[in-house]
């Protein structure tokens, strides 16, 4: 992390012609299980990732925030207070711009900053990359200005900042994973009042490796089909009588989707129900030191998101497929999908042959090769360096 840190701190003062005050990272992450349950205010049980995006940062007195990135060097913005209100700013830029008007909006003393951006988060892939940058610049402009603001707090606000400002209605898992996961364990997270648990993680340990596939197939989630879907669920919700899809039991699921007139809203439903009662017993495997064991669940996880949500894409059902078959524990998409990754939970030695198997697969089916990389339980957000301001 140091030398990236530097990076980020040299791209700052190439872009500024000073040096940083410091550098903030915040993490991607893929999710184990629980997919579209935390806008059902359920609960998930997601990772970070050492795939990281650093914030290099220095206050300004003026209430100006320069936004510049080396993924984006064409699109640098100047943004005087007046001009931070939602709408005013489009493309990666509104992500910050959107953070420091959340922050702002909360009466935060936020004030203005110079900011440079560095990330190693694929974009697009499903591992939250926008929440890496809203986290990130967060953390940055809060802790350059002084405001004190407590993780779960500084999530929520980051999420307001892609909801209300970016325009994609996404929960609040992402935001959370990436302020809030620590190394060496999975982050159990009731997305309805954000209690957590730090529940261990470490496959290694047992054995075993996690597998992420990105597909290298680019989603847009605000192109509205992950509106559509949550509006369902919402539709859903109010015939049920119940403030939200997590407060269906699962023991009265089959009651519950007979009691639904509309029954186009009946596979969503029966996704959000079993996926939450998924989340429930891989916790309940990981605490009893069981990981093997939540193989299954993940394929199930899949097969649900494929056929009652419709998210999935021929890229993610093959890499599922073939995983499986080339002995994967289980396997299953992760994030919102229409594209971007799955993940694999595969015993340490045959990690190889699984990546080997769904690359070769991508390439008989005339796909674009796929990137696999292996997962590893990281920390959360933090500052990584000190400046000398």
């Amino acid at each position: 992390m140091t030398a990236a840190a530097n990076g980020a701190a040299g791209g700052f003062e190439r872009s500024y012609g000073y040096a940083p005050e410091g550098v903030w990272a915040a993490p991607g992450r893929v999710n184990l299980i629980g997919e579209y349950t935390d806008v059902n205010e359920g609960h998930v049980l997601p990772i970070a990732l050492p795939h990281c995006t650093r914030v290099a940062a220095a206050a300004r007195t003026d209430g100006v925030l320069r936004l510049r990135s080396r993924e984006a060097p064409g699109g640098a913005a100047e943004l005087p207070p007046a001009a931070l209100a939602p709408g005013a700013v489009k493309g990666w830029a509104a992500y910050p711009a959107g953070v420091a008007w959340a922050l702002r909006e909360a009466g935060l003393p936020v004030g203005g900053a110079d900011v440079y951006v560095e990330s190693d988060v694929p974009a697009g892939a499903g591992l939250s990359s926008s929440a890496a940058l809203e986290v990130a610049t967060a953390l940055a402009l809060t802790e350059l200005h002084g405001a004190v603001c407590e993780r779960p707090a500084l999530a929520r606000l980051a999420q307001r900042a892609e909801n209300a400002y970016v325009g994609v209605p996404c929960g609040v898992m992402d935001q959370m994973a990436s302020a809030c996961c620590t190394a060496g364990h999975a982050l159990h997270l009731d997305t309805r009042d954000l209690a957590l648990r730090q529940v261990p993680f470490d496959l290694a340990a047992r054995g075993l490796r996690l597998l992420v596939v990105d597909t290298r197939v680019r989603h847009a989630l605000a192109d509205g089909a992950y509106a559509a879907r949550r509006a369902g669920c919402e539709a859903a919700a109010r015939a049920l009588g119940v403030r939200a899809l997590r407060d269906v039991p699962y023991g009265r699921l089959g009651d519950a989707l007979g009691g639904l007139g509309d029954v186009s809203l009946r596979p969503l439903v029966r996704h959000v129900v079993t996926e939450g009662e998924r989340v429930r017993e891989v916790v309940a495997l990981l605490a009893a030191g069981e990981p093997r064991k939540a193989g299954p669940l993940l394929t199930a996880g899949h097969a649900s998101l494929r056929d009652d949500f419709a998210v999935s894409c021929p890229e993610l059902d093959l890499a599922v497929a073939v995983a499986n078959e080339a002995g994967a524990l289980g396997a299953r998409m992760t994030g919102a999908g229409f594209g971007g990754s799955a993940l694999a939970l595969v015993e340490e030695g045959a990690a190889d042959a699984v990546g080997e198997a769904v690359t070769a697969a991508f390439a008989a089916a005339g796909h674009r090769p796929p990137r696999v990389f292996a997962a590893v339980a990281g920390d959360g957000a933090r500052r990584v360096l000190r400046g000398e301001g």
